[in-house]
């Protein structure tokens, strides 16, 4: 994963020039994946079916490793005795759930109907990406653009306490009760709040307990130097192979899809895009106006901006069918959202010239 800088307030070039060679070419890498995705699930017969023969819930087996192998690293760098300084810091708690369960769900509704006005299954699926909030790849997007990896597992989890309570609620809010009051079309949305927090515990509940695991087992064996110093650059790359290996499987998996309705994933992409770089931004520009210095701002955005699409993804396919243009939509999300973030880690890591002033250098 990205090195973070000797002295605080070194320009990005110089966050650059510590990065290994595949955090450097990460977006080659990506390009590639999803390349090498996108191809083998359109000359390979078979290979999307035989990919989604084995699941957890209504999640391939082989995604579902990807996210477990992509998240673990990260948490594992998780320094767990420094959560107290997170959880005493109610600016950036309250300002992450405003923007993720007020703020996020109502934009990506607003988004849908603005853009999606003639395309009602289309336009519920990403309802539904907006209702789901990052728990996995937003720690990924965080360590990269050198975010506050404490805060951010830290939003991760109250992300997760928030989707079990909310996400019912809201789907039926924003798909039948708001379209009611506005006299807008009406969909129904039935999903267990049991099986939600499934997925919560297999996502998020296995790599915590790992990462957390491993530390202090590391750490009371050999000691926090060599835990961060030996141990942690050892198993950082993995997050990566996870990540990149994550993508080929569901280029994969909708390749043929992707290749075959081209008009459709591009309607479905804009929408995606504005809310993408929106949520973004918006988090940028609150994290700087509330005085959070760089690390947490960026957390903030990145939290912000991401989306849990192994819930979306399922609850589309549990609800509407594999083959609805719900479920479409639900794939199109990550498909989106991959390249939009990582180009924002760039943007970020050149935002953080703007945090030199205040920024005092990070252990």
């Amino acid at each position: 994963m990205a090195a973070e800088p000797a002295q605080a307030g070194a320009p990005p070039a110089h966050v650059f020039g510590a990065l290994s060679r595949l955090d450097r070419f990460l977006p080659v890498w990506i390009i590639a994946a999803m390349g090498v995705g996108l191809l083998l699930g359109r000359l390979v017969p078979g290979l999307d079916a035989a990919l989604d023969a084995v699941k957890i819930g209504e999640i391939s087996l082989p995604i579902a490793l990807g996210l477990l192998l992509m998240m673990y690293p990260v948490l594992a760098k998780v320094r767990y005795d420094r959560l107290g300084t997170v959880t005493g810091d109610r600016r950036l708690l309250i300002a992450s759930l405003v923007l993720n369960w007020a703020l996020g769900p109502a934009l990506m509704f607003a988004l849908a109907w603005l853009l999606l006005p003639d395309l009602p299954e289309y336009r519920t699926g990403l309802i539904i990406v907006g209702l789901a909030r990052c728990i996995a790849m937003v720690l990924i997007w965080n360590d990269l653009a050198c975010g506050d990896r404490e805060a951010a597992a830290v939003l991760v989890a109250l992300n997760s306490v928030f989707q079990v309570i909310a996400f019912g609620a809201l789907g039926w809010f924003y798909l039948r009760v708001l379209p009611g009051w506005l006299s807008l079309p009406e969909s129904a949305l039935a999903v267990s709040a049991w099986d939600i927090a499934f997925y919560v515990l297999v996502f998020l509940g296995i790599p915590l307990l790992a990462g957390y695991a491993s530390r202090k087992l590391g750490e009371r064996a050999r000691g926090r130097t060599w835990y961060e110093q030996r141990f942690l650059p050892r198993i950082g790359p993995i997050a990566l192979y996870g990540l990149l290996f994550t993508i080929v499987i569901l280029f994969a998996l909708q390749g043929h899809t992707i290749t075959s309705q081209p008009a459709d994933v591009a309607r479905i992409a804009l929408p995606l895009l504005a809310y993408f770089a929106l949520m973004w931004g918006g988090g940028f520009l609150t994290g700087k106006a509330i005085g959070l210095p760089y690390d947490r701002t960026t957390t903030l955005a990145f939290t912000a901006a991401g989306n849990n699409f192994e819930l979306a993804i399922a609850v589309a396919v549990g609800v509407f069918g594999v083959t609805s243009g719900q479920a479409l939509a639900g794939v199109v999300g990550p498909l989106i959202e991959v390249p939009v973030l990582v180009a924002l880690v760039y943007v970020s890591l050149a935002g953080r010239r703007l945090f030199i002033a205040k920024e005092p250098a990070r252990a």
